[in-house]
């Protein structure tokens, strides 16, 4: 075997290695919380009103927030994929910021806007709508956290399409409109689904800015860590292992989709 040879196959052992510690690291934390309780024990934690409440709080404020994100956060990823502006690079970074904060820290932020003292935040409680503490604040935390993957998924997305395409749709006579709706759009729209179901998944899960801003009503990540901290890990597992499964079914339609903002 020669020297380059012998070289090469001792790398490609160091990095199975290396890289089969780190996906065990990531697998077996999550077989053990699936196997951690009989599945009749989950199945009956489930049907208490606490986590039946929770969980209709989560689903109810992930989907308005995930339709809110695409709403405004498809025609940025328009804009983002397409314009030849200085100002696109200082926007994107707006956007991803979001991604990167920690969580309390994005719900504090939120608070400095819409807290129960800010002008906004008197404003909307005069009119009977508190954007905090209440499922409006939810949705305002999901919707910060979430709507980032909506907007760099689609870019993505809409970037891969051909510009030739477009350029042969409006010499046909389509307008800016039309070859959005009928040329771009579809063939981006693998892409775009799947910022969307990541966008859902995130808010579904999403616990540090919710926390901060809208305890109550509390949403199934609340409700994980009020059961934890208050009745230990055991009545904390059966809502954990609900998340787990719809963070895994948002993966396998992403991958499905065969569309990934990484």
């Amino acid at each position: 075997m020669s020297p380059t040879a012998s070289r090469d196959r001792r790398w490609r052992t160091v990095a199975a290695v290396l890289g089969g510690a780190l996906a065990l690291y990531y697998l077996v934390p999550i077989l053990s919380l699936v196997l951690a309780r009989p599945p009749g024990a989950v199945a009956a934690e489930l049907g208490s009103p606490r986590v039946f409440e929770a969980a209709a709080t989560s689903l109810f404020g992930a989907l308005v927030a995930t339709a809110i994100a695409t709403a405004f956060g498809l025609p940025l990823a328009y804009w983002l994929a397409r314009t030849e502006s200085r100002l696109r690079v200082p926007v994107l970074a707006i956007v991803v910021l979001p991604l990167v904060l920690p969580p309390i820290v994005a719900g504090m932020v939120l608070l400095t806007v819409v807290g129960p003292s800010t002008p906004l935040g008197r404003i909307a409680a005069s009119l009977g709508v508190p954007l905090t503490g209440s499922l409006a604040g939810v949705v305002l935390a999901q919707t910060f956290v979430a709507s980032p993957f909506v907007v760099v998924t689609a870019r993505s997305a809409i970037g891969d399409v051909d510009r030739q395409l477009e350029a042969a749709a409006r010499t046909l006579g389509a307008d800016r409109t039309g070859t959005l709706r009928r040329v771009t759009l579809p063939l981006a729209w693998p892409g775009i689904l799947a910022g969307v179901v990541l966008a859902f998944a995130r808010a579904l899960g999403e616990f540090g800015a919710t926390l901060t801003l809208s305890y109550y009503p509390r949403t199934l990540p609340v409700e994980i860590w009020v059961a934890f901290s208050t009745q230990g890990l055991d009545r904390a597992f059966p809502v954990a292992v609900v998340l787990l499964g719809v963070s895994l079914a948002a993966l396998a339609a992403v991958f499905a989709l065969g569309r990934n903002p990484w």
